[in-house]
């Protein structure tokens, strides 16, 4: 599996066990909810610095988004 699909799945399902909407992960991260959902769907490839945003949004290390 690519990284931007480890990436996507793993930011979705984070983002579900805890109950936030993309809306609120967007809020939380300081990030656009088009842009959540446009990585989700592997639309976008995430810079580093958002990818520590959406981490931190999720209460989680940026390494969960990578694991396999």
């Amino acid at each position: 599996m690519r990284a931007l699909d480890r990436i996507a799945v793993n930011i979705k399902k984070i983002r579900l066990e805890k109950n936030i909407s993309q809306e609120k992960l967007a809020e939380l991260s300081g990030l656009h909810r088009t842009y959540i959902s446009q990585i989700e769907r592997k639309v976008k490839n995430p810079t580093v610095n958002n990818l520590e945003k959406i981490a931190d949004a999720l209460n989680t290390d940026i390494t969960e988004l990578l694991k396999e």
